[in-house]
């Protein structure tokens, strides 16, 4: 995916949704931090951007109705999807675990015609530790390739484990993870 790509995505989430404050918490939130050309291509790769709102449902029940919107309207199978070959998933802000303080380090997402999206991303740190937490193996490839990229900083990584709401086997296995890279460069 490209930074057009993703603001187009971006402008449509908030056109079908009447909701701008769009958090973006899939791998191309990188986007915000890097454009396309200084990215590996495993960084790209995706045709999906995963977006949630800032403020989705009724909190009291945890309904995620914009993101449902967005899956209706310009999500996986759509005609948006059909007619641009990539697509936004709606999602909500618990799909991604996240260290702790991750909104004071938001990346906002200013490139291009986003319209009335005022879009915010997952600082890069932040984004490689969610992935590490899924732990695919499309996950363990991005964070590979960010880190060998020297695009996000193994020693910063290691800092923020500790502060992961995972237990503690979780947070070892990512630990093991970070280091073997760390070791390695």
């Amino acid at each position: 995916m490209r930074r057009a790509d993703l603001a187009h995505i971006l402008r449509a989430a908030a056109g079908v949704t009447d909701d701008g404050r769009i958090l973006v918490i899939g791998s191309q939130a990188i986007l915000a931090a890097y454009p396309e050309t200084e990215l590996p291509p495993e960084a790209t790769v995706s045709i999906e951007a995963d977006i949630a709102f800032l403020v989705d449902g009724a909190e009291e029940d945890g309904a995620e109705e914009k993101a449902d919107q967005v899956d209706g309207a310009i999500g996986e199978a759509s005609m948006f999807h059909s007619q641009f070959g990539y697509y936004g998933q709606g999602v909500g802000i618990s799909t991604a675990t996240l260290p702790e303080g991750w909104q004071e380090r938001v990346v906002p997402f200013e490139w291009g015609d986003t319209g009335a999206a005022e879009a915010v991303c997952l600082e890069p740190h932040d984004l490689v530790l969610a992935k590490l937490v899924a732990g695919r193996e499309k996950d363990y490839e991005f964070a590979d390739a960010l880190i060998a990229g020297g695009l996000v900083d193994p020693e910063v990584l290691l800092d923020r484990v500790d502060d992961l709401p995972v237990v503690g086997a979780i947070q070892r296995r990512v630990r093991t993870f970070i280091e073997k890279r760390l070791d390695s460069t």
